[in-house]
Protein backbone atom coordinates (compact mmCIF):
# COMPACT_ATOMS: atom_id res chain seq x y z
CA UNK A 1 0.00 0.00 0.00
CA UNK A 2 1.69 2.90 -0.93
CA UNK A 3 1.94 6.53 0.91
CA UNK A 4 -0.84 9.27 -0.03
CA UNK A 5 -0.67 12.26 1.79
CA UNK A 6 -3.92 14.14 2.50
CA UNK A 7 -3.16 18.04 2.19
CA UNK A 8 -5.83 20.38 1.78
CA UNK A 9 -8.97 17.81 0.34
CA UNK A 10 -11.87 19.51 0.26
CA UNK A 11 -13.31 16.52 1.78
CA UNK A 12 -13.55 15.16 5.43
CA UNK A 13 -10.55 13.19 5.64
CA UNK A 14 -11.29 10.44 7.13
CA UNK A 15 -14.22 9.92 4.07
CA UNK A 16 -11.19 10.93 1.34
CA UNK A 17 -8.89 8.24 3.41
CA UNK A 18 -11.70 5.42 2.71
CA UNK A 19 -11.99 5.82 -1.18
CA UNK A 20 -8.03 5.83 -1.04
CA UNK A 21 -7.87 2.36 1.27
CA UNK A 22 -10.88 0.81 -0.57
CA UNK A 23 -8.88 1.43 -3.97
CA UNK A 24 -6.22 -0.59 -1.92
CA UNK A 25 -8.15 -2.65 -1.12
CA UNK A 26 -9.29 -4.08 -4.75
CA UNK A 27 -5.68 -3.37 -5.53
CA UNK A 28 -3.38 -4.72 -3.37
CA UNK A 29 -5.05 -6.85 -0.92
CA UNK A 30 -6.97 -10.39 -0.80
CA UNK A 31 -10.15 -11.60 0.95
CA UNK A 32 -9.67 -12.38 4.63
CA UNK A 33 -5.74 -10.84 4.35
CA UNK A 34 -5.34 -9.06 7.75
CA UNK A 35 -4.28 -5.27 7.38
CA UNK A 36 -1.39 -3.67 8.64
CA UNK A 37 -2.10 -1.82 12.70
CA UNK A 38 -3.55 1.19 12.88
CA UNK A 39 -0.10 3.24 13.64
CA UNK A 40 1.29 1.83 10.61
CA UNK A 41 -1.56 2.91 8.73
CA UNK A 42 -1.85 6.48 9.99
CA UNK A 43 1.93 6.97 9.68
CA UNK A 44 1.44 6.22 5.38
CA UNK A 45 -1.37 8.14 4.91
CA UNK A 46 -0.04 10.77 7.34
CA UNK A 47 -3.16 10.96 9.51
CA UNK A 48 -4.32 11.09 13.44
CA UNK A 49 -5.15 7.73 14.08
CA UNK A 50 -8.98 9.08 15.14
CA UNK A 51 -9.47 9.93 11.37
CA UNK A 52 -8.38 6.40 10.32
CA UNK A 53 -10.65 4.77 12.80
CA UNK A 54 -13.42 6.68 11.36
CA UNK A 55 -12.15 5.53 7.55
CA UNK A 56 -12.01 1.87 8.47
CA UNK A 57 -15.84 1.85 10.64
CA UNK A 58 -16.92 3.63 7.57
CA UNK A 59 -15.26 0.53 5.74
CA UNK A 60 -16.91 -1.96 8.20
CA UNK A 61 -20.28 -0.31 8.07
CA UNK A 62 -20.13 -0.85 4.07
CA UNK A 63 -19.01 -4.39 4.56
CA UNK A 64 -15.13 -3.87 2.84
CA UNK A 65 -13.81 -4.81 6.17
CA UNK A 66 -14.14 -7.27 9.57
CA UNK A 67 -12.69 -7.01 12.80
CA UNK A 68 -12.04 -9.95 14.17
CA UNK A 69 -11.36 -10.99 17.62
CA UNK A 70 -7.89 -11.87 18.46
CA UNK A 71 -7.06 -11.32 14.99
CA UNK A 72 -7.27 -7.88 13.91
CA UNK A 73 -9.13 -5.83 10.65
CA UNK A 74 -9.25 -8.09 7.28
CA UNK A 75 -10.70 -7.68 4.21
CA UNK A 76 -14.57 -9.12 3.99
CA UNK A 77 -15.58 -11.13 1.34
CA UNK A 78 -18.84 -10.46 -0.57
CA UNK A 79 -22.03 -10.11 1.11
CA UNK A 80 -24.52 -12.91 1.70
CA UNK A 81 -27.82 -12.66 0.08
CA UNK A 82 -30.33 -13.13 3.35
CA UNK A 83 -33.54 -14.19 2.53
CA UNK A 84 -36.02 -12.94 5.53
CA UNK A 85 -39.79 -13.98 3.66
CA UNK A 86 -42.37 -16.29 5.25
CA UNK A 87 -40.39 -19.41 4.18
CA UNK A 88 -36.88 -18.27 5.11
CA UNK A 89 -37.93 -16.91 8.50
CA UNK A 90 -40.00 -19.90 9.08
CA UNK A 91 -40.15 -21.94 12.44
CA UNK A 92 -38.29 -25.06 11.61
CA UNK A 93 -35.43 -26.45 13.50
CA UNK A 94 -33.62 -27.20 9.82
CA UNK A 95 -30.83 -28.35 9.20
CA UNK A 96 -28.37 -26.69 6.40
CA UNK A 97 -26.19 -23.74 4.83
CA UNK A 98 -28.61 -21.43 5.15
CA UNK A 99 -31.19 -22.34 8.03
CA UNK A 100 -31.89 -21.16 11.56
CA UNK A 101 -31.08 -23.41 14.32
CA UNK A 102 -32.59 -23.62 17.73
CA UNK A 103 -30.94 -23.12 21.04
CA UNK A 104 -32.75 -22.47 23.57
CA UNK A 105 -36.31 -21.50 25.64
CA UNK A 106 -36.70 -19.68 28.82
CA UNK A 107 -39.51 -18.53 30.34
CA UNK A 108 -38.90 -14.54 31.07
CA UNK A 109 -40.32 -10.98 31.07
CA UNK A 110 -39.75 -9.39 27.90
CA UNK A 111 -38.68 -5.68 27.22
CA UNK A 112 -41.07 -2.95 27.04
CA UNK A 113 -41.03 -2.44 23.61
CA UNK A 114 -41.76 -6.32 22.50
CA UNK A 115 -44.15 -5.91 25.66
CA UNK A 116 -46.01 -3.29 24.09
CA UNK A 117 -45.67 -4.85 20.90
CA UNK A 118 -47.23 -8.27 21.86
CA UNK A 119 -49.56 -6.11 23.75
CA UNK A 120 -49.29 -7.35 27.39
CA UNK A 121 -48.95 -5.66 30.09
CA UNK A 122 -45.51 -4.87 32.05
CA UNK A 123 -44.28 -7.67 33.80
CA UNK A 124 -45.75 -10.47 31.73
CA UNK A 125 -43.64 -13.48 31.37
CA UNK A 126 -43.60 -15.04 28.05
CA UNK A 127 -41.41 -17.88 26.21
CA UNK A 128 -38.23 -16.50 24.97
CA UNK A 129 -36.39 -19.10 22.10
CA UNK A 130 -33.10 -18.42 21.31
CA UNK A 131 -32.30 -19.08 17.60
CA UNK A 132 -28.67 -18.35 15.77
CA UNK A 133 -29.04 -18.71 11.67
CA UNK A 134 -25.64 -20.01 9.51
CA UNK A 135 -24.68 -19.93 6.33
CA UNK A 136 -21.02 -22.31 5.09
CA UNK A 137 -20.03 -22.36 8.79
CA UNK A 138 -20.63 -18.29 9.19
CA UNK A 139 -22.99 -17.10 12.11
CA UNK A 140 -25.40 -14.52 10.24
CA UNK A 141 -27.72 -13.54 12.93
CA UNK A 142 -29.15 -14.18 16.12
CA UNK A 143 -32.65 -14.16 17.24
CA UNK A 144 -34.47 -13.96 20.37
CA UNK A 145 -38.59 -14.86 19.35
CA UNK A 146 -40.96 -13.98 22.36
CA UNK A 147 -43.89 -16.07 22.38
CA UNK A 148 -47.08 -15.55 25.13
CA UNK A 149 -48.72 -18.48 26.53
CA UNK A 150 -52.04 -17.63 25.14
CA UNK A 151 -50.29 -18.90 21.54
CA UNK A 152 -49.09 -22.04 22.51
CA UNK A 153 -51.73 -23.32 24.83
CA UNK A 154 -50.49 -26.76 24.00
CA UNK A 155 -47.53 -26.31 26.39
CA UNK A 156 -48.99 -26.71 29.37
CA UNK A 157 -49.24 -30.29 29.40
CA UNK A 158 -45.37 -30.31 28.29
CA UNK A 159 -42.93 -30.86 31.42
CA UNK A 160 -39.57 -29.38 30.36
CA UNK A 161 -39.34 -26.00 31.41
CA UNK A 162 -36.72 -24.77 29.50
CA UNK A 163 -33.40 -25.82 27.22
CA UNK A 164 -33.51 -27.01 23.78
CA UNK A 165 -36.50 -29.27 23.99
CA UNK A 166 -38.69 -26.67 25.41
CA UNK A 167 -37.25 -24.61 22.44
CA UNK A 168 -38.31 -26.98 19.75
CA UNK A 169 -42.03 -27.88 21.32
CA UNK A 170 -42.72 -23.80 21.13
CA UNK A 171 -42.00 -23.90 17.60
CA UNK A 172 -43.95 -26.91 16.82
CA UNK A 173 -47.12 -25.43 18.34
CA UNK A 174 -46.31 -22.03 16.76
CA UNK A 175 -46.71 -23.90 13.26
CA UNK A 176 -50.57 -25.55 14.23
CA UNK A 177 -50.83 -21.17 14.41
CA UNK A 178 -52.73 -20.19 11.25
CA UNK A 179 -51.18 -16.65 10.75
CA UNK A 180 -52.82 -13.96 9.21
CA UNK A 181 -49.73 -11.52 8.58
CA UNK A 182 -46.76 -10.08 10.10
CA UNK A 183 -45.75 -6.49 10.43
CA UNK A 184 -41.30 -5.52 10.15
CA UNK A 185 -39.26 -2.94 10.89
CA UNK A 186 -35.76 -2.35 10.20
CA UNK A 187 -33.19 -0.84 11.84
CA UNK A 188 -29.30 0.07 11.77
CA UNK A 189 -27.68 -0.98 15.37
CA UNK A 190 -24.79 -1.50 17.12
CA UNK A 191 -24.02 -4.79 18.29
CA UNK A 192 -24.79 -5.66 22.00
CA UNK A 193 -22.31 -7.77 24.29
CA UNK A 194 -24.16 -10.87 24.50
CA UNK A 195 -25.25 -10.30 20.42
CA UNK A 196 -21.75 -9.96 19.68
CA UNK A 197 -20.29 -12.47 21.26
CA UNK A 198 -22.98 -14.86 19.18
CA UNK A 199 -22.09 -13.22 15.59
CA UNK A 200 -18.15 -13.41 16.70
CA UNK A 201 -18.05 -9.69 16.03
CA UNK A 202 -16.86 -7.23 18.88
CA UNK A 203 -19.25 -5.01 21.36
CA UNK A 204 -20.49 -1.98 18.86
CA UNK A 205 -20.02 -3.50 15.39
CA UNK A 206 -22.80 -2.79 13.07
CA UNK A 207 -25.73 -4.45 12.98
CA UNK A 208 -29.28 -4.80 11.25
CA UNK A 209 -32.13 -5.30 13.71
CA UNK A 210 -34.86 -6.80 12.20
CA UNK A 211 -38.12 -6.80 14.53
CA UNK A 212 -41.30 -8.83 12.87
CA UNK A 213 -44.79 -9.08 14.60
CA UNK A 214 -46.48 -11.95 13.73
CA UNK A 215 -50.69 -11.44 14.00
CA UNK A 216 -53.23 -14.62 13.96
CA UNK A 217 -56.79 -14.55 15.20
CA UNK A 218 -56.69 -11.20 15.11
CA UNK A 219 -54.02 -10.24 18.09
CA UNK A 220 -50.01 -10.60 17.99
CA UNK A 221 -49.04 -14.12 18.40
CA UNK A 222 -45.11 -13.92 18.86
CA UNK A 223 -42.29 -11.05 18.06
CA UNK A 224 -38.68 -11.81 16.73
CA UNK A 225 -36.17 -9.49 17.00
CA UNK A 226 -33.15 -11.03 14.98
CA UNK A 227 -29.99 -9.19 14.62
CA UNK A 228 -27.99 -9.34 11.46
CA UNK A 229 -24.16 -8.47 10.99
CA UNK A 230 -24.49 -5.69 8.95
CA UNK A 231 -21.04 -6.03 7.15
CA UNK A 232 -22.08 -9.78 5.84
CA UNK A 233 -25.62 -9.78 5.09
CA UNK A 234 -27.32 -8.25 1.89
CA UNK A 235 -30.80 -8.65 3.10
CA UNK A 236 -33.96 -9.14 1.08
CA UNK A 237 -37.85 -9.30 1.40
CA UNK A 238 -40.73 -10.49 0.47
CA UNK A 239 -41.91 -14.01 -0.62
CA UNK A 240 -39.79 -13.68 -3.79
CA UNK A 241 -37.17 -11.98 -2.42
CA UNK A 242 -37.78 -9.36 -5.27
CA UNK A 243 -36.65 -6.26 -2.18
CA UNK A 244 -33.68 -5.68 -1.09
CA UNK A 245 -31.92 -3.62 1.48
CA UNK A 246 -28.05 -3.60 1.96
CA UNK A 247 -26.36 -2.63 5.07
CA UNK A 248 -24.47 0.87 4.49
Amino acid sequence: MGTTRLESVPEPKYWHLKTVLSDALDSEFAVGEILPNERELAARFGVARATLRQALEQLELEGRLQRRRGVGTTVAPPRVGVAVGDYAHGWTDASGEDAWQTVESVEAVPPAEVARLLELTPDTPVHRVRRTRMTHGQPLAAELLYVPGDSVPGLAAIDTPSGLARARAVLRELRRLELEGREQTVELGSARADDAKELDRLPGAPVLVVTTRYLAQGRPAAVAVATYRADTCRLTFGDAAGEELLAG
